[in-house]
């Protein structure tokens, strides 16, 4: 039968030795950090709460750690040294010290990690859009350890500037160019504001190609004008019309060709069979 009064008295014994205790570990804002104590490990709520980067911690009750001190570079390298490493590219800050990165090898991750996909790095301190780091993992989250200093910087230097001639990703095209760089570099330009007028011509081309095309007709080209499109388009048998499309809902604002005043009356997907019908 167990004894309780020293089942008790060890549970005392490591309490007194958790207040005593003093531990290094990685903190993002808003987060908690973690230690193990003699095999039990251990959650705290940081002080200050608003703390993030790497600190020596104490703990002040089973909840609370208060950061004593900041650790210095062999400390933080000697845990980062017990983590999991994978390669990556920076793509984009996600929030504070936060970036979003993708793995510069996607079978490597998938056989380290068991998945493949984009992952947030915490606590990165240096490096850039495009460059590659090494981040470790605790199985919880990902930190970054340092830039990879083995990596050619002539590619960071040619995506960044194909992403500042807003060349498409469909359309990236350089010497040593991996699949991995064309994902990352897609990650970035969903987000890059000098894709927003592209993104959203794009899109604006599939809605009138899509409406066409359900009509029976084929987008040829198309003008943005504010609150309506230009929008040249041909029938079935290839007949080429030039029409007014109202961008809230693609109502006919003028047909192209006579529709009695109506025009109005109908949208892209049905004018097409107007004019169709027209010529029957």
């Amino acid at each position: 039968m167990t004894d309780i009064r020293k089942l008790i008295n060890q549970l005392a014994a490591q309490e007194n030795n958790l207040s005593a205790t003093q531990f290094i570990a990685p903190c993002v804002r808003g987060g908690k950090v973690r230690t193990k104590v003699a095999g039990i490990i251990y959650t705290f709520t940081p002080k200050p709460r608003n703390f993030e980067g790497w600190g020596i911690f104490q703990p002040a009750d089973e909840k609370i750690a208060a950061v004593v001190e900041e650790p210095s570079f062999p400390q933080i390298a000697e845990y980062l040294q017990l983590l999991k490493p994978l390669r990556l590219r920076l793509a984009y800050p996600l929030r504070s010290q936060t970036w979003l990165a993708y793995p510069v090898n996607e079978a490597d991750m998938r056989q380290r990690c068991g998945y493949c996909q984009p992952i947030a790095v915490n606590l990165v301190t240096e490096g850039a859009k495009f460059e590659t780091i090494i981040a470790r993992t605790d199985g919880a989250a990902w930190w970054f350890d340092e830039c990879d200093r083995r990596a050619d910087p002539l590619i960071t230097d040619k995506l960044r500037e194909q992403l500042k001639q807003v060349t498409p990703p469909e359309k990236l095209h350089f010497r040593r160019l991996t699949p991995e760089m064309r994902t990352v570099y897609e990650i970035v330009a969903q987000q890059a504001k000098e894709f927003a007028a592209l993104q959203q011509q794009r899109r604006d081309e599939k809605l009138l190609q899509q409406a066409l095309q359900m009509g029976g007709g084929e987008l040829h080209e198309f003008v943005d004008r504010q609150d309506h499109w230009i929008v040249e388009w041909t029938t079935a048998d290839g007949e080429r019309h030039t029409s007014a499309i109202s961008k809230t809902d693609l109502t006919v604002m003028s047909a192209g060709i006579c529709l009695s005043g109506e025009d109005e009356k109908f949208d892209l997907q049905s004018l097409v069979g107007i004019v169709e019908q027209r010529y029957e």
